[in-house]
């Protein structure tokens, strides 16, 4: 529909805001959509994830039994094939328990991911059919585009693979823990204290990058949509040879992303190689507090466990062993906080798309009004009529014909811009009436009211003496036929395209549509005629066959009342007059609304309102207003442009 950039909506949506604002309730929300609907599959991942963790603690444990043995001064075949070799194998065979484990949930994780973001792309394409038309003008297409791209492939990274590296982290820790516990709690205090500043600069630098995360998110869906329209409006650039203008805003929004993913990156970069080597240097830390207390004679000190190997000759031996599966396990303990670190930018990626994402699904999707509906046929034979259920099971039917009546209607697109004031107007069934006036007046805001693509703020709007609030929505938009001045057509055949106003049409009906808008004669010179693919919103077609087309959807959908925005704008004078001819069949015994900067097509209309800032000013048929010479008269004769 074309509207003046004063009558819009103020536009902006998802640019906005600051990204997860309740990351724990959106990660919450996001794991119970994740898993809900697959109990069975997480059952067995958390299973596969116990195994993998598990069996890397428990392989660690055979370390001590070999270092202690390789230490004897009695090492010969019956220890290498009683104690050395037997723990080989086990701890081999624990790995690959482990590693097969991994394998078994990684690729269950898989499935679960890419079915949990099918559900979600279809759960959303579903609601946005759903969605008032104000949510489309204050969103725009490169930010929706962006949900359906950006937003869900973060979510495939944390479904996939952080949410299970964190439930391994989790587990393993909490199994090092123990056994570290077990061998020394001396040695742990020393893990435990890096440990602390691993969470410290984890905590620190994480926080610096999430912030540039969100922005991030937000300046590619700026980007992606300067892209789309840029794509579009190629035509017009190349025209008034603005392709230096448009380089130079995609450059400052490119290097607006690239700046705050460059600040991002930096800090999640920079946070791996910090925590390792402070894991580097605990393990160092580690070995040289037990030497330390091993060369003065205290190792019994720093053991958990009681040994009585004091008069052992291999007691250093057992100490070695046991050293050296600690020093394992605070490997290992590090490790998952390190992971779990790494993944932090992926996670809040993740949460602010899914944020986003979940703010499209709970927005309110547009409500279907009352529960009069539409028949054809069921009250009358070939007749439309409104079915209005009773209080005592039976229905009441009202013949459909076409009477709309405005009543002192005031509406405006926000609150604190009025558009129409105090609108009243009527039209009779079979009547056309006609709207003319300034770019801005308010012509196109009228039929956007008689649709319902927005509720007024008072006054009201009868159809048949009906309320059209009283009117279920698809029932109301079923009774009119609509052609707007911004034609869009779909991918897909001629015939597909005509048949989009009727789905249950003929191609014959089909056919006799085309022919009564004037689009047969240039739909049989087509390579393939009506089986013609239409690409790029029509791109193979003229500006007046597109438009054409859009009369002929219109035509086929045998609407009772018919809206027309400036239909024939894109048509020549000569192509418009066989229209007209076609049309006023069409329009016999149908209300009809036209909106036209051409005004000798509104000539012969019953009534032709005049608009001028939200207000009629003049109405009356032609040769009235042209007699009364007042805004009509000065725009009919040219003395007053239209624009």
């Amino acid at each position: 529909m074309s509207k003046t950039k004063a009558m819009q909506p103020p536009r902006g949506g998802m640019r906005g805001g600051k990204g997860a604002k309740k990351p724990m309730k959106t990660l919450k929300r996001l794991v119970k959509y994740a898993f809900s609907n697959n109990k069975l599959a997480t059952f067995f991942v958390v299973v596969f994830v116990v195994l993998a963790s598990v069996s890397t603690s428990i392989a660690a444990t055979r370390f001590q039994p070999i270092i202690t043995a390789l230490s004897s001064e009695n090492i010969g075949p019956e220890i290498l094939g009683s104690v050395i070799y037997p723990n080989i194998i086990a701890m081999g065979v624990i790995y690959l328990i482990g590693a097969a484990s991994s394998f078994a949930y990684n690729l269950i994780m898989m499935y679960i991911a890419n079915g949990t973001l099918k559900k979600m792309r279809d759960e959303m394409f579903a609601k946005m059919q759903r969605l008032p038309l104000q949510y489309f003008d204050t969103h725009t297409n490169g930010d929706i585009m962006s949900l359906y791209t950006n937003d869900v492939d973060t979510m495939r990274q944390l479904l996939s693979q952080t949410i299970p590296q964190i439930m391994t982290s989790a587990i393993t820790l909490v199994s090092v823990f123990t056994l570290m516990v077990v061998f020394s709690v001396t040695l742990l205090l020393v893990v435990l204290a890096m440990l602390t500043v691993i969470i410290f600069c984890t905590k620190f630098i994480a926080g610096k990058s999430a912030k540039y995360y969100v922005t991030n998110q937000k300046a590619l869906g700026a980007l992606n949509g300067f892209v789309e329209e840029m794509t579009e409006g190629q035509k017009v650039i190349k025209v008034f040879c603005h392709e230096d203008k448009a380089r130079e805003q995609f450059k400052k929004l490119n290097d607006e992303l690239n700046e705050v993913g460059r600040e991002a990156n930096k800090y999640a970069f920079v946070l791996g190689p910090v925590n390792n080597n402070i894991g580097y240097a605990q393990y160092v830390l580690v070995a040289l507090v037990a030497a330390l207390i091993m060369l003065f004679g205290g190792e019994a000190g720093f053991l958990s466990v009681n040994l009585a190997f004091n008069n052992d000759p291999n007691r250093m031996g057992v100490i070695a062993g046991m050293l050296v599966s600690f020093l394992a396990y605070s490997r290992q303990f590090n490790m998952p906080v390190m992971q779990v670190s790494q993944q932090l930018s992926a996670i809040v990626m993740a949460l602010a798309g899914a944020e986003r994402i979940f703010n499209m699904v709970d927005t309110e999707p547009e409500d279907n009004g009352g529960d009069i509906t539409l028949t054809y046929g069921e009250y009358e034979a070939g007749k439309w009529a409104w079915k209005k259920p009773g209080s005592d099971g039976n229905c009441e039917y009202i013949p459909l014909k076409g009477d709309i009546r405005f009543n002192e209607v005031v509406f405006g697109y926000t609150e604190e811009k009025v558009i129409l004031k105090n609108i009243t107007l009527y039209a009779k069934p079979g009547q056309k009436i006609a709207f003319v006036g300034s770019t801005g007046a308010g012509k196109t805001t009228i039929t956007n009211l008689i649709n319902r693509f927005y509720d007024i703020q008072s006054g009201t709007i009868t159809y048949d003496g009906i309320d059209i609030k009283a009117i279920n929505k698809d029932d109301l938009r079923r009774s009119l036929g609509v052609v707007l001045q911004d034609t869009h057509l779909f991918t897909g055949t001629v015939m597909e395209n005509i048949r989009y106003g009727r789905l249950n049409a003929t191609d014959e009906d089909c056919i006799n549509a085309a022919r009564l808008a004037n689009a047969h004669s240039f739909i049989k010179h087509l390579p393939d005629k009506y089986d013609t693919m239409i690409t790029g919103d029509g791109a193979n077609l003229s500006q007046g066959q597109r438009q054409l087309l859009a009369i002929a959807r219109a035509m086929v959908s045998e609407c009772p009342v018919l809206i027309l925005d400036e239909a024939t704008s894109s048509i020549d004078t000569r192509t418009e007059k066989l229209i007209e001819r076609g049309m006023d069949k069409l329009m016999e015994g149908r209300t009809v609304f036209v909106i036209a900067h051409r005004l000798s097509t509104v000539r012969d209309s019953q009534a032709i309102m005049v608009l001028e800032h939200g207000v009629i000013i003049e109405r009356g048929n032609h040769e009235q207003l042209i007699s009364q010479r007042g805004k009509y008269y000065q725009l009919y004769t040219g003395a007053f442009e239209l624009e």
